[in-house]
């Protein structure tokens, strides 16, 4: 390789930006070596050097080129494809009918999951590589994303999860108009504490039995034994938890209940009315809350009926407490898995809106790909410090 900063320097001093010198300088010097390797793929192949005698007895001989150009990421670089007299000589340096180095289409497939548009991720590679992609063509490249999602919708999972989160947010998917669908997520913690997204489903609303029919999928991809199942707090969709893995136990999202008391009381009662019902999921002993209840409905029942029949006789409340304390912060809520909902809108906001559902199911595959491989080697905080204990429950369970 040539000396680097020399040419930069050189390059700086005659009125070009630092960056501009460097992708030059790169996409020649990378024009160079690929260009050098093919012949050294010739030369190994025809077992003789350029010019070398050797080569008038061996049946076969170099004969000629042709040239390619060769989209990467510091630009287009041309090499020229040697050829043998014979036709035998099969390159590997740069495979077959590949005009890129595949730089581009991870980089367009990055973009996209990002939520910038197929319009805006055309300009952008003219931009950068001087050629212009299509629409068209930028959409047809995300569509290598499909063997992804069938892959993540079939892959084996972990037998064993010591909790699994289920939640819906809801997005705009256009049919024959757009409208707002409910994309259904499990999310489960190994038994070696690490989450991943299991799975995620798009329907026209939030339902139960959408969720059994995801239950039983996983189960048919090896999810055999589970500890405890976290959720809005519907009771019907406890239901299905249990039914489903009748071993589990469950518990009732205890953000979604306070949000369901907020629904029921007035704005200027807020603050004292919550307060009191974080007394309640706060307290340091499963006796204590369940005083800290019985206080709440005598207070609020003759004023706020509804909001007390949002907790009042309901049997998840405070199931966290049977698990150790190291953890109970992480299962007294669903608040894991509305932070893999906040990450995927923030992706999304800049789309408004997909074309289809096939476009949704390929965009929240990458996200939740890239979810899963930032947390697989994560352990979810206090898991690791309770591992005995929650083997023991397993074991005792199943």
């Amino acid at each position: 390789m040539t000396d680097i900063t020399t040419e930069l320097n050189e390059a700086v001093a005659q009125g070009r930006s630092l960056s501009d010198a460097w992708n030059e300088l790169m996409r020649t010097e990378l024009e160079h070596c690929v260009n050098e390797l093919l012949q050294s793929e010739l030369t190994a192949f025809l077992d003789y050097d350029k010019w070398s005698v050797a080569g008038y007895n061996t049946g076969n001989s170099r004969n000629g080129r042709y040239p390619r150009d060769i989209l990467t990421r510091f630009g287009k670089i041309k090499i020229e494809i040697p050829r043998d007299r014979n036709g035998e000589f099969q390159q590997h340096t740069v495979p077959r009918y590949k005009r890129n180095d595949g730089a581009l289409e991870d980089m367009v497939i990055q973009m996209y999951s990002k939520g910038i548009t197929t319009s805006e991720i055309a300009s952008l590679i003219e931009k950068m590589y001087g050629s212009y992609y299509t629409p068209a063509t930028i959409s047809n490249i995300t569509k290598t994303t499909e063997e992804m999602v069938k892959e993540f919708h079939s892959r084996p999972l972990s037998k064993r999860y010591s909790v699994i989160y289920g939640d819906a947010t809801y997005i705009s998917v256009r049919r024959d108009t757009v409208s707002k669908e409910a994309l259904h997520i499990l999310m489960g913690i190994r038994a070696d504490g690490n989450k991943e997204i299991l799975d995620y489903r798009l329907f026209p609303s939030e339902s139960s039995e959408n969720y059994r029919e995801m239950l039983r999928d996983i189960h048919a991809r090896g999810v055999e034994e589970v500890l405890l199942f976290i959720s809005d707090g519907l009771r019907e969709l406890r239901d299905v938890f249990l039914e489903e893995y009748p071993k589990a136990q469950y518990q009732a999202c205890w953000v979604h209940l306070m949000r369901a008391i907020c629904r029921n009381v007035r704005n200027k009662d807020w603050k004292d009315v919550l307060g009191d019902a974080k007394l309640i999921y706060q307290s340091r002993t499963k006796k204590e809350a369940q005083q800290q209840l019985n206080r709440f409905i005598t207070k609020y029942t003759k004023k706020y009926p509804k909001a007390v029949h949002v907790i009042k006789d309901n049997p998840s409340l405070f199931t966290f407490y049977d698990y150790p304390q190291e953890i109970q912060r992480s299962i007294y809520t669903s608040n894991p898995i509305e932070s893999f909902n906040k990450k995927l809108k923030s992706n999304i906001c800049k789309k408004g809106q997909f074309p289809n559902e096939e476009s949704l199911d390929r965009f929240t595959c990458v996200i939740a790909c890239d979810y899963n491989k930032q947390f697989e080697a994560r352990q979810m905080k206090g898991f690791k410090k309770c591992s005995y204990e929650l083997q023991q429950l397993f074991e005792k369970r199943y």
